[in-house]
């Protein structure tokens, strides 16, 4: 919306021209983000208090998080606001790929909200059915990766990091990898949101180096000097990125350790996804592996966990999934648990960004 009310106005002033750089509008897009999050956020945690909107432990997890037991949650929709009005107010609003990526996040918060409204109706900790949660998401998602695919100019090229000649076109068939791609990121993040800060660190790390590559893919000669995708009109992508990495920063002045708020799947839901979606539309889809390794672990240590319950008749390989609550079980205080994963996730985080180079 500043784009398009004041950049007009560089003819006349030419202060005004800065809102031609991307660059500018993502710094003034998480910045407004961030400070929305910090004004709003005390009112909107006593909000939360006053409609006993808590947090619902489940039975058998660590003993510590007995005292989580009532903690405001759907945090995650302070988060939502900030990152939707902010995105709005600094992005060309003619820019497809934004709204697309809106559109998504919006609708699995929306699935996120309802499953925090049972659980916290029901004081159950299950909320929505998995298949019940997956079919909702996948229609979502691939309501989203048939628009992307349709749009004139997206193809479905792969990328991956450290190749440059390698890209197999999926045709068609990049509609059900793309859906796969968003649902998964999706249920990865949920899966993260375990311990006070856990997940939005990693956030913040992986948003962080979306917006660069946004930047870079939507930039014809440094993707081409680069040798990555050019993708045209991705530069705004990091407008977006920019309000995410804002608003979390925001949150986890809130939500870190002893956590004030909880972001609940209306949060962690809603950012998967759209992360998932970014990646996408860079065509950095594999990138988030390795950029989102924290995601990934959790993810794969519930899915052998289960795995590994059923084929050995009871037998588990971690003493509780997902991953962080094994360390959790071993001793480690929460705190520590956080901050060595934060840790791996900024190493993960510059390894992503060294395959710019190594390729």
């Amino acid at each position: 919306m500043l784009y398009h009310l004041l950049y007009p106005l560089h003819e006349y002033f030419s202060v005004f021209n800065v809102f031609r750089y991307i660059t500018f509008r993502c710094i003034g897009a998480a910045l407004t983000a961030f400070l929305l999050v910090m004004v709003l956020g005390p009112v909107f945690i006593t909000w939360l208090k006053e409609r006993q909107i808590g947090q619902v432990v489940r039975d058998d997890g660590p003993e510590s998080h007995y005292c989580k037991r009532g903690v405001p949650t759907m945090g995650g929709l302070l988060i939502l606001a900030a990152v939707v009005s902010t995105t709005l107010l600094w992005v060309d609003l003619y820019n497809l790929f934004v709204w697309l990526i809106l559109a998504v996040m919006l609708w699995f918060g929306a699935i996120g909200a309802y499953d925090d409204y049972r659980k916290i109706r029901k004081q159950n900790s299950k909320g929505l059915s998995v298949r019940g949660k997956l079919l909702l998401q996948g229609a979502g998602a691939g309501a989203a990766a048939a628009a992307l695919f349709l749009m004139p100019g997206f193809d479905g090229h792969l990328s991956f990091p450290f190749f440059k000649e390698f890209r197999p076109d999926l045709g068609v068939w990049y509609t059900l990898f793309a859906l796969l791609v968003v649902v998964g990121a999706s249920n990865a993040v949920n899966l993260t949101d375990g311990l006070d800060g856990l997940v939005t660190g990693p956030v913040v790390i992986t948003g962080t180096v979306y917006l660069m590559f946004s930047y870079l893919a939507g930039h014809a000669v440094l993707a081409s000097y680069l040798q990555i995708p050019y993708v045209p009109g991705a530069g705004e992508v990091a407008v977006f990125s920019g309000a995410l990495v804002g608003a979390s920063l925001g949150f986890l002045w809130f939500n870190t350790y002893p956590a004030q708020v909880f972001m609940g799947d209306v949060g962690s839901l809603a950012i998967g996804a759209a992360l998932g979606m970014v990646a996408i539309i860079t065509k950095q889809e594999f990138l988030l592996a390795i950029v989102g390794g924290i995601f990934v672990m959790e993810a794969l240590s519930v899915i052998l966990q289960v795995s590994f319950f059923k084929m050995s008749g009871g037998k588990r390989i971690f003493l509780m999934a997902p991953f962080h609550h094994h360390f959790e079980k071993k001793g480690w205080q929460e705190p520590k648990v956080v901050v060595r994963f934060w840790i791996i996730s900024i190493v993960l985080g510059l390894l992503a960004i060294a395959t710019l180079k190594l390729r």
